[in-house]
């Protein structure tokens, strides 16, 4: 074994159920001014104003699809550790959360500690996000100034478009999709559309509606979420040969007022079982670990809100999680990752 660890980063999860520890959670989360990308001032008023009822409901929400074992994300999460630890020949693996424990700050003192320089960071996120992939890499390098570590990084790059990743994809999803079935839904994780301005380098793409994300140039396509999650699709779609009108994209979780990508998931369920549908198939492409916003708000109120609007079954197509090819999809990612300037 070598001095190269492999540090796995996903979102995270609240300690309990108890709407204490989800308060503490949310607190944290949507502090982040990578989610809520607003003034201090502001975005403090805005988040003490969701803690007032959110944390109640999310609980419940989270007790809904909790396990014995712990966090849903967590444990699937750690269960991928453990299958890459076979993969990663370079050294140890190791999981972060960025919310919640083990935090990234605890993890990397840790390797340091046991003489580790060199980090392969993963944050688990096929598509670009700031809200993602930005916040992992800059908490990163906050705990490595704040604690003086002697660590260089290589980083995971986003892997959307990558043939190792959409192949785990196409095996995972291949025996669902081999059942009788009217259409495929893939709801990836919404964002704000402010978001996707923000970071668009040509001033304008984004302003043009989703349509101008099929031909957008590399650049624009290096940080606009909406562009990388449509060419997800549609290279998954090609690499199965779905025929046009069985599969369509939707986005999910929206939070507050803010105008977030659209099509929104709950409306394209219900435009889909009005439309006829009787019995969809749904996958989000955008985890890959299941999670709240898969198990709970797909799988769950996904499946009542389907039926409400005419539908008759809903079945969730489970994420990648500790898929053996998953895994070595992953390791083959995590071995090509750039050095991190």
């Amino acid at each position: 074994m070598t001095d190269h660890a492999l540090l796995l980063v996903n979102l995270g999860s609240p300690a309990s159920t108890k709407v204490a520890d989800v308060r503490s959670y949310l607190n944290q989360f949507l502090m982040d001014p990578y989610v809520i990308d607003v003034p201090w001032p502001v975005r403090r008023l805005l988040v003490s104003l969701i803690l007032i009822k959110r944390p109640e409901q999310s609980a419940h929400a989270y007790a809904s699809i909790w396990w014995d074992e712990g966090s849903p994300l967590v444990v699937l999460s750690q269960r991928l550790q453990q299958a890459m630890v076979k993969e990663w020949k370079q050294g140890p693996v190791e999981l972060a959360m960025r919310y919640g424990e083990p935090s990234i700050e605890t993890v990397l003192t840790r390797l340091a500690a046991r003489g580790i320089q060199k980090v392969t960071l993963a944050p688990l996120y096929p598509q670009f996000a700031d809200s993602t992939v930005t916040t992992v890499i800059e908490e990163a390098k906050r705990a490595v100034k704040a604690k003086s570590l002697n660590i260089q990084f290589s980083l995971l790059q986003p892997f959307y478009d990558q043939p190792e990743y959409l192949d785990a994809l196409v095996e995972n999803a291949r025996p669902h999709l081999q059942q009788a079935h009217d259409h495929l839904l893939l709801s990836f994780h919404g964002l704000p559309e402010r978001h996707l301005h923000k970071l668009d380098p040509t001033g304008n793409h984004c302003f043009k509606g989703a349509d101008c994300c099929q031909t957008a140039s590399p650049e624009v396509i290096a940080t606009c979420y909406r562009a990388q999650c449509l060419r997800t699709a549609a290279l998954f779609a090609e690499r199965l040969g779905l025929a046009d009108g069985k599969w369509s994209v939707s986005f999910q979780s929206r939070l507050g007022r803010a105008k977030w990508i659209e099509p929104y998931t709950e409306a394209r369920l219900a435009a889909l079982a009005q439309d006829g549908v009787k019995k969809i198939l749904v996958m989000c492409p955008a985890f890959v670990a299941d999670c709240i916003e898969t198990l709970e708000e797909i799988g769950d109120r996904g499946k009542e809100q389907f039926r409400e609007a005419g539908g008759e079954e809903l079945v969730l197509i489970p994420c990648l999680n500790d898929d053996p090819n998953w895994a070595a999809a992953l390791n083959t990612l995590c071995e090509r990752a750039p050095v991190m300037l």
